[in-house]
């Protein structure tokens, strides 16, 4: 008996190409692509035109003792090119920046997670972010003109400018950074989680704290990331308020200088172009930008290590 075709009578499979060519896609395409090559293009040029006077740079001054010495004054005679009170002064803001943001920022967003209304949300949220849109200039003003006089008030025995001051008013502008991207990554996690933990008797706080933190942890992690690489690249604040003294201490109530302040500083300068002096800016420039992408890459590994997927 012979087999029928069970094929017999089928439609044809349907065809996923369209059957004439469409130019408003193609348009479409090479404008998107356009974008992406326009990205590529800048950072590229970004690279070169900065690392190009830094060769330059290294090929008179000793990398070794760039990297290495821990006097700065290329503008003085004898000059020096120690880079390390930059380095020491940028991280002493950075830190100071950090344990501002850090546990206010996480707190706001656990709360706006866990613990508000809906309409304490709608309103909070958006007053927290205003912050972030104020200049930072006149955060680099309040610090100046209100900050410190009040920490000078409470007996710190602080300089007029001051790593201190400059760090804490820079974490508060860092707050919203951190909150935002922080409550987005909780309120991504599954609302099953939070009734399982309910479910077991846990508190709303231990839900929080041991739940919906250690789930968002991705999240969380790569808020901490971009508000670092926001304190280590701020000028304006460490400009006006931390100062422009490249010393060689920890100190928070010292004056200091940073990468980023050396930069703003040098660059509105009577400085001849060619000369070495001019070219510290695209050394420091390089430094800032190692050290950027090393910390960028660390974070990349750090934030797929702890990645969470839910269906």
């Amino acid at each position: 008996m012979a087999t029928p075709d069970i094929t017999a009578g089928a439609r044809p499979a349907p065809r996923l190409r369209a059957s004439r060519r469409r130019y408003g896609e193609d348009v479409v395409k090479g404008l998107l692509a356009l974008c992406a090559l326009v990205s590529v293009a800048t950072t590229v040029g970004i690279v070169v035109a900065l690392f190009l006077p830094a060769i330059e740079f290294f090929r008179t001054i000793s990398i070794v003792d760039y990297l290495t010495g821990i006097r700065w004054a290329p503008l003085f005679e004898p000059a020096s090119f120690g880079v390390v009170p930059l380095i020491l002064g940028t991280l002493s803001v950075t830190l100071w920046a950090l344990l501002m943001c850090i546990p206010f920022g996480l707190g706001a967003s656990i709360y706006l997670s866990e613990y508000a209304g809906s309409r304490m949300r709608k309103i909070l949220k958006p007053a927290l972010e205003v912050l972030a849109g104020v200049p930072t200039v006149v955060y680099g003003f309040f610090a100046l003109t209100f900050v410190t006089p009040l920490l000078r008030d409470l007996g710190l025995g602080l300089e007029v400018q001051n790593a201190l001051a400059a760090g804490l008013v820079m974490g508060v502008m860092l707050i919203p950074t951190v909150a935002s991207i922080s409550e987005d990554a909780m309120s991504a996690v599954p609302r099953d989680l939070r009734d399982g933990a309910y479910a077991l008797g846990s508190t709303r706080f231990q839900v929080a704290t041991r739940i919906v933190v250690p789930a968002a942890a991705s999240g969380i992690v790569a808020s901490f990331v971009l508000a670092i690489s926001r304190a280590v690249g701020e000028t304006m604040i460490v400009l006006l308020a931390a100062g422009q003294k490249p010393t060689l201490t920890f100190d928070p109530r010292d004056a200091i200088e940073t990468m980023t302040a050396f930069i703003a500083a040098t660059g509105q300068g009577d400085i001849p172009i060619d000369s070495i002096e001019y070219k510290t800016i695209f050394a420091v420039g390089a430094t800032l930008f190692v050290a950027t992408l090393v910390m960028n890459l660390f974070s990349i590994r750090l934030v797929r290590k702890f990645r969470e997927v839910y269906e």
